[in-house]
């Protein structure tokens, strides 16, 4: 009896707090009545941009640029959306990483249904892997919010500041919260992340104001992995402008390219792993061999850990060298933890690399996932070394990097080659280099470290761009 009378209390403990599906409707529309059921909308600002994965320590926030210009276009029935953005870097520029550029930086990006890409110039440039998240920004606006609660039976709880709506789209689920004003106040979200796993995304929205009849945030703030990657005053609002969008045949036809990697042996029992936009390098030791870096995500290190087996087939990747934690380099780590090998890296990433090694994956299972292992990590402090018969690496701190605090760079005595990331990135013929002041800023540093330590260096293998003789990184590095 006593059993029957607790399942009996819980079961009108969760009625109470969870609203029927007529409740949820009503409160949907009187959100947006309150707000404006607009059919479209352009809201535009100014702010911050963050670069994201890009953070100077591992803990620390993603480096700012500051929004000059920010507008949004959005179509809710066509499920488009029009972004155009310039932004400028801050004097003098704070410390971290993200794409240098000098002057202004000018983006117009993109979505249309399944469609995503970017506008620089006259030509677009398909951004096939975009189009899921863009879209889901869509939903993510207040007025987008409570459309696609309506369309995909939101379900409505009481919660601390207001009522909490859910639903899913796609493969993601959507939360938010509509305050006793009915003003949505925050909507959250999970989105795969090669590094993060299935990554926190939450967008708040305060100082409602009326703009001509709507009624819209003054301020949105929204953070991915828990520091803001979009930080917009809002200083102007239009109710139903429209966009009229047309898919570029150039998008339409458009493939996910294949991954690429292209070996070079640049020295006996040395290859240089590139291919793609970021590189790899692979050292053969007597009875192991050793991978340096390990960038962007599982395809690109999959393929990469293939064509090692190739070159070297019988002997096991023990050791993967991580040059430093941005993302763009630290995506595809994972994989050589699920392959068995042990991570080097700089002390001060190893708290945040084990939370990373073991968070959930489950929007995207990559190998690791699939195959949990616990990572075995070797830290590094201001330098270690790799020896095994006549074979070496050496494995440096640089100090005084201002892109990035743990940076790390390999030196191979018998070989004189250095490997490095993004201090110094040569030219690929046809492809310059991104221009700006901040590289030169990189590059002269790392060449103090080079002579401080008084490393004979013949061949730079680089982690972005080409193998080149060391005599221009003399020339970058102003010597």
């Amino acid at each position: 009896m006593a059993k029957k009378m607790w399942m009996l209390v819980a079961a009108i403990t969760l009625c109470a707090g969870v609203a029927s599906a007529q409740d949820v409707k009503t409160k949907l529309q009187a959100a947006m009545k309150a707000t404006g059921d607009v059919k479209s909308i352009q809201y535009s600002g100014t702010g911050k941009l963050d670069a994201f994965g890009q953070s100077f320590t591992p803990t620390s926030a993603w480096p700012a640029t500051n929004l000059t210009s920010y507008t949004k276009t959005i179509d809710y029935d066509s499920k488009s959306a029009k972004e155009e953005l310039t932004r400028v870097e801050p004097n003098p520029p704070i410390q971290g990483g993200g794409r240098p550029f000098g002057g202004e930086d000018k983006q117009v990006n993109f979505v249309s249904g399944h469609f995503a890409w970017d506008q620089p110039g006259s030509a677009p440039v398909p951004q096939l892997g975009a189009a899921d998240e863009r879209q889901l920004q869509i939903w993510l606006t207040p007025n987008g919010f409570l459309k696609a609660a309506m369309e995909n039976n939101a379900t409505a709880k009481k919660g601390v500041m207001g009522t909490v709506v859910s639903f899913r789209t796609g493969k993601f689920s959507v939360n938010g919260t509509i305050d006793a004003q009915n003003m949505v106040t925050r909507t959250e979200t999970w989105i795969p992340n090669p590094v993060l796993g299935d990554m926190l995304v939450e967008t708040t929205f305060s100082g409602y104001k009326d703009f001509g009849g709507v009624k819209f945030p003054a301020t949105i703030v929204q953070k991915q992995g828990g520091f803001p990657v979009l930080e917009l005053t809002v200083t102007s609002v239009k109710a139903n402008p429209g966009l009229a969008l047309s898919v570029p045949d150039a998008v339409k036809n458009a493939a996910m390219p294949q991954v690429n990697v292209k070996s070079q042996e640049i020295a006996e029992g040395v290859w240089f792993m590139g291919g793609g936009s970021h590189n790899s390098v692979l050292v053969e030791f007597p009875t192991y061999l050793t991978m340096i870096e390990g960038p962007l995500g599982d395809s690109r290190s999959l393929a990469v850990i293939a064509e090692a087996k190739k070159l070297v087939p019988g002997k096991p990747i023990k050791y993967l060298i991580n040059s430093h934690h941005h993302f763009d380099h630290l995506g595809g780590v994972r994989a050589y933890v699920a392959e068995g090998a042990t991570i080097i890296t700089n002390e001060m990433n190893v708290a945040f690399y084990e939370k990373i090694f073991s968070a959930p994956h489950s929007l995207a299972p990559d190998e690791l996932a699939k195959n949990p292992k616990k990572a075995t990590i070797i830290p590094v402090k201001g330098k270690y070394i790799l020896t095994e018969g006549d074979r070496s690496i050496e494995i440096y701190h640089v100090d005084g990097d201002f892109h990035n605090a743990d940076i790390m760079i390999s030196y191979l005595p018998k070989d004189k080659i250095l490997v490095e990331a993004d201090d110094f990135t040569p030219d690929v013929p046809g492809v310059p280099a991104p221009s700006g002041l901040r590289p030169k800023m990189f590059s002269s540093n790392l060449d103090k470290q080079i002579k401080r330590l008084k490393l004979d260096v013949v061949t730079v293998a680089p982690l972005h761009g080409i193998v080149v003789p060391f005599s221009e990184f003399k020339k970058e590095a102003g010597d």
